[in-house]
């Protein structure tokens, strides 16, 4: 059995062969990954779906593809310095910024900023440019930086340092509260990637106080909490310690969390729940999820448990062998699939950030 070069992806594997397809295909001339080609709301470039697209294609060894990602970035940021310098400014004067005068979540395909209805869409989320952070570190390993690539790290890096404190929408989407574990750990992981490709302390030192106020405000009970003051699982919460290296896999806190993640939300055949009472298309189980839980039972030496989460995946495939975001048949909340379906039409199939997924958590078996 042969393996794509460089991984232990399996070339017979149809769905893997067809994942990096569908990858390179919802790529734009410009670099910038699709969310979903054919869910009109999902036709943007998040920074945080984009960074784990780029990672999967490095995976794979396509690094011209991935490289193509992260120059887009780097110029998407520095086309909106003046107003991420902006955002810094305000904040350390005192003020907490309005969300639109606050770097996006999502870009356009060229790198514009959305136009649309102000505050029709929840834009302002600090955890895509920690991720991208992580994901641009993994990528260029020890390689020395661009003058213009050092510049942008700097920058996202300063905003991080800014903005972390100040309350945003999650990984979701959603505000509830505005203070999740999940983003501050994207931030550590992009501060320490930032101190690592700059050689700056500085960037380490705020990393860690990042995870000091994650350990003091985010811990219920021996395990991580969803956000500060919500004691609700997430399966976000699996990013902790693979890939953003919070801690590691076998710290009690992460050990504890991700075993309650595995008894708590992973739903009768083998899918990870976002969160209990999630009510988007009903509250499916959710694939870029499931696949994260395998890529961590890879890592920490799990190999069963790893085997099951795939598996799950690739039984949700469709004879086309693409992903969908979530799937509904054990939907927690099924009255309201319908309103969603008539308000978005189908679940966003295929979703790019579901095949990297299953192509991150298949290497990672090797």
């Amino acid at each position: 059995m042969g393996v794509l070069a460089g991984t232990s992806v399996a070339v017979d594997d149809p769905l893997a062969l067809h994942s990096v397809k569908v990858l390179r295909s919802g790529q734009a001339p410009s670099g910038a990954f699709i969310a979903s080609p054919t869910f009109p709301v999902y036709r943007y470039a998040w920074l945080r779906d984009g960074a784990f697209c780029a990672s999967a294609l490095d995976v794979v060894g396509r690094r011209e593809e991935a490289a193509a990602f992260h120059q887009w970035v780097i110029r998407s940021i520095e086309e909106h310095r003046s107003m991420i310098e902006s955002a810094i400014e305000l904040v350390g004067s005192g003020q907490t910024p309005p969300p639109e005068a606050m770097p996006p979540a999502r870009y356009t395909l060229d790198g514009a900023l959305e136009r649309g209805e102000v505050g029709a869409w929840p834009n302002f989320q600090v955890d895509g440019y920690g991720t991208w952070l992580w994901s641009y570190a993994e990528h260029v390993g020890g390689d020395r930086l661009t003058e213009e690539a050092a510049a942008a790290v700097r920058l996202v890096a300063r905003y991080l340092q800014a903005s972390w404190r100040l309350k945003c929408f999650n990984c979701w989407e959603e505000f509830d509260g505005g203070e999740h574990a999940s983003t501050r750990a994207a931030v550590v992981a992009g501060l320490v990637a930032a101190a690592s490709l700059l050689d700056d302390a500085e960037f380490a030192a705020e990393a860690d106080r990042v995870r000091t106020d994650l350990f003091e405000g985010f811990v219920v009970d021996g395990r991580f909490a969803r956000a500060r003051g919500d004691a609700r699982l997430d399966g976000s919460l699996l990013w902790l310690a693979i890939p953003f290296r919070v801690l590691s896999p076998d710290e009690p806190r992460i050990v504890a969390t991700v075993e309650a993640v595995r008894r708590e939300l992973t739903g009768p055949e083998g899918g990870v729940y976002r969160y209990r009472g999630d009510t988007y298309y009903g509250g499916g189980e959710w694939l870029l999820l499931t696949s994260s839980l395998a890529w961590h039972d890879a890592l920490a030496g799990k190999r069963d448990g790893w085997s099951g989460a795939q598996a799950w995946v690739r039984a949700q495939a469709l004879p086309s062998c693409d992903l969908p975001e979530q799937v509904s048949g054990f939907a927690q909340q099924r009255e309201m699939i319908e309103p969603w379906l008539r308000r978005w039409g189908p679940i966003a199939t295929p979703l790019l950030w579901s095949h990297a997924m299953y192509l991150i958590a298949e290497s990672a078996a090797c």
